[in-house]
């Protein structure tokens, strides 16, 4: 029922926008004038052209074609179009990210059934809802950009793995790198979260050992020599006189949940027990490292990540950059973050050891101060494009005054610690780790401020913050549908001109 229901409430805001947005701007715009001709040239067999300025491997264009076959029969026996390239109109090919958007609304669904398995069906909905109505997702889902499919490959490639599907996860994940190519960040962070599940859950750690350092706790009750048949997944190893029963099995028990231990804690008994079950992870998480393997291999025979555009697109260190996701993530959870009720939370945490604290604090500060300062790019595209929001915000926030980009670190480290805090209540120290580490590799090299970038890692922020405050949820829900109404009818209803370049200009995220 709650598939179901996300499916259809998603349907419902999907199809009458759809068709208003096509109505409207019939014509391919902004990046669309790269992507539209380009999965056409591939309606028409033409698989060996590429535009030199598209930056992104084409695995849109391939589920476009997917997509636009399935229809393609019925218009042939109507007469509604006489070749399969005909059916490739750019209606036809923004409808594909139409139909990814409610996959996806789905696939939230279903990870948050996973992740948090006791939460009742109809807050589940409500929260998978709520996520459909991300600003930055919502808006591109009536476009045909590699947003929604990028989000979508990921999340199902995670869901995957959810349910230790793992050569199939990986799969998902080689889909997700062919539409973008970053996405092997979100594939190594999918298997380290694998690995983490595998080695830290109760199920896993009730190992009996000896060795010096490592408090892991023994099964209750071992198994006796009868109660081990042929097949089980237990095997026995003896040490000295003792048998001792150590669990080889990868299925997860349980959801991940918050750890006692601390990170060193962590880290030490993964790395112990990863040696005890390593044959089982080697075969079980293999398939990611072959999609490993097959990107590095991509990458030496392209000579860079990026496809076309290098000189605009090329790596850059941009460390400000992951100072302005936690504030635009903090933003768009302001009712999780912007409270009286985290605030006191936050200051209860730093009081509570405030040596460790005052350095941490001391340390973000520091880091935050060198990134805007050495570390702050003005990428060309953001200075001459005011089609876009980010142009205003650099214009009239940051680069206000010179001042301004060292006011605002406060707010960016208040974030972070805030997300980590969030995070900290539900998630492993190693996971919160891993997900900043994931999050920076991702955004670091990006030199362009690009508010769509940080969807994926939003989404993996905001899927693990365990929290059970649904006036906040609704909240959160009745922010993104503002910001949507604001974001839409200035896109659709309040066009411009260039004096510079011909043609009707319109705003976008």
């Amino acid at each position: 029922m709650g598939r179901l229901a996300v499916a259809v409430i998603v349907s419902s805001w999907i199809i009458p926008i759809s068709i208003l947005v096509n109505r409207i701007v019939p014509d391919p715009y902004m990046d669309e004038i790269f992507h539209v001709p380009q999965a056409q040239q591939y309606c028409k067999g033409n698989f060996g052209s590429w535009d030199p300025m598209i930056t992104t491997p084409p695995g849109l264009y391939f589920l476009s074609l997917a997509h636009v076959a399935c229809f393609f029969p019925g218009m042939f026996c109507i007469q509604a179009a006489s070749s399969f390239s005909d059916v490739c109109s750019t209606v036809a090919l923004r409808s594909t990210n139409a139909i990814l958007a409610v996959i996806c609304s789905i696939l939230v669904y279903e990870i948050i059934t996973q992740l948090r398995p006791a939460l009742d069906e109809m807050k589940a909905t409500l929260n998978a809802i709520v996520l459909a109505l991300y600003p930055l997702h919502w808006f591109f889902t009536f476009l045909y950009y590699t947003d929604v499919a990028s989000l979508t490959a990921v999340l199902a490639m995670y869901l995957a793995c959810l349910k230790k599907n793992y050569l199939f996860s990986a799969l998902l994940g080689l889909l997700a790198v062919f539409v973008r190519q970053t996405n092997i960040i979100w594939v190594l962070f999918v298997a380290c979260s694998g690995v983490i599940e595998c080695t830290l859950t109760p199920s896993q750690t009730n190992v009996r050992s000896d060795e010096p350092g490592l408090s892991v706790r023994k099964d209750s009750q071992l198994a006796s020599d009868k109660g081990v048949t042929k097949g089980s997944n237990l095997r026995k190893r003896r040490h000295g006189n003792t048998v001792e029963t150590v669990n080889y099995s990868i299925q997860r028990s349980a959801p991940s949940t918050k750890s006692s231990l601390g990170l060193f804690d962590e880290i030490q008994r993964i790395f112990y027990m990863a040696w005890h079950l390593k044959w089982e992870l080697l075969v079980s998480l293999s398939p990611f490292f072959m999609v490993l393997v097959a990107f590095v291999a991509f990458v030496s025979w392209n000579g860079s990540v990026v496809l076309g555009a290098k000189d605009a697109h090329a790596v850059t260190p941009h460390f400000a950059q992951i100072m302005y996701f936690s504030l635009v993530s903090a933003l768009f959870m302001a009712p999780f973050h912007i409270s009286v009720h985290q605030v006191a939370a936050l200051l209860q945490s730093f009081w509570k050891d405030r040596l460790l604290s005052f350095f941490q604090l001391s340390a973000a500060l520091i880091a935050g101060f060198l990134s805007v300062h050495f570390f702050s790019i003005a990428h060309p595209y953001l200075l001459a494009d005011n089609r876009h929001y980010p142009f205003y915000l650099w214009r009239k926030v940051i680069n206000a005054h010179w001042s301004m980009k060292y006011l605002l670190v406060p707010l960016y480290v208040y974030s972070w610690f805030s997300i980590f805090n969030l995070l900290a209540q539900a998630q492993k120290k190693i996971w919160v780790l891993s997900y900043f580490l994931a999050s920076a590799a991702v955004l670091v090299p990006a030199p362009l401020i690009e508010f769509r970038y940080y969807t994926i890692p939003f989404f993996f922020l905001i899927l693990h913050l365990h929290i059970n405050d649904y006036r906040s949820w609704l909240l959160m829900g009745i922010l993104y549908i503002v910001i949507n109404i604001f974001t839409i009818y200035m896109f659709l209803f309040r066009p411009y001109s260039w004096d510079h370049e011909p043609g009707i200009q319109r705003f976008i995220w």
